[in-house]
């Protein structure tokens, strides 16, 4: 009985990270698992429940979020994978909540036109992932680190869907211009 909970719960994951954020419906930028009600609209068209990039998101652990604007860059020769462009955010997240929080939970996905774009690991630019991903952040206490997506040579928009643990039964959406 546990392989056939253990299979739905993982399709259940795959299903949430594939679906393109932008225009999911939502209630105040988060979407809750299993809570859509029809199908998706268009990646590409933004709504008023997705936030801006610059924008705080609270979750009800008491987790906050916010992502800065994309900031477009060259990345170097050795950077991981190859890409001619790419857009490096800023992600602050602060612990209000009444436990420690490991930065190891934060999951990130981003998305163009509703397809998974890759995170540019760039050592030589500071881009290294999640650094410090084993440590807890105490309460009260706020951690700032910078990840960057492979983006196309021309302006597009760019999806970002974060979730502060597997724990957490919603998602924050950012889209805008990258």
């Amino acid at each position: 009985m546990a392989p056939a909970r253990t299979a739905q719960l993982l399709l259940t994951a795959c299903l949430l990270t594939a679906v393109g954020a932008c225009g999911v419906d939502a209630k105040e930028g988060t979407a809750a698992l299993g809570g859509g009600t029809g199908p998706a609209k268009p990646a590409a068209a933004q709504t008023a429940r997705d936030l801006q990039f610059g924008a705080e998101h609270r979750f009800a652990s008491g987790i906050t979020i916010s992502v800065s604007a994309p900031q477009s860059f060259q990345p170097g020769p050795a950077a991981y994978p190859r890409s001619s462009r790419a857009a490096a955010f800023g992600v602050e997240i602060t612990n209000g909540g009444a436990d420690f929080y490991r930065l190891s939970g934060l999951s990130v996905v981003a998305t163009i036109d509703g397809k998974p774009t890759k995170q540019i690991v760039d050592a030589t630019q500071g881009l290294g992932g999640i650094t410090d991903a084993g440590k807890d952040l105490q309460q009260g206490r706020s951690a700032q680190l910078t990840l960057a997506f492979a983006v196309p040579e021309r302006p597009t928009q760019l999806t970002l869907q974060l979730r502060p643990s597997a724990a957490e039964p919603a998602v924050v959406t950012y889209c805008g211009a990258a």
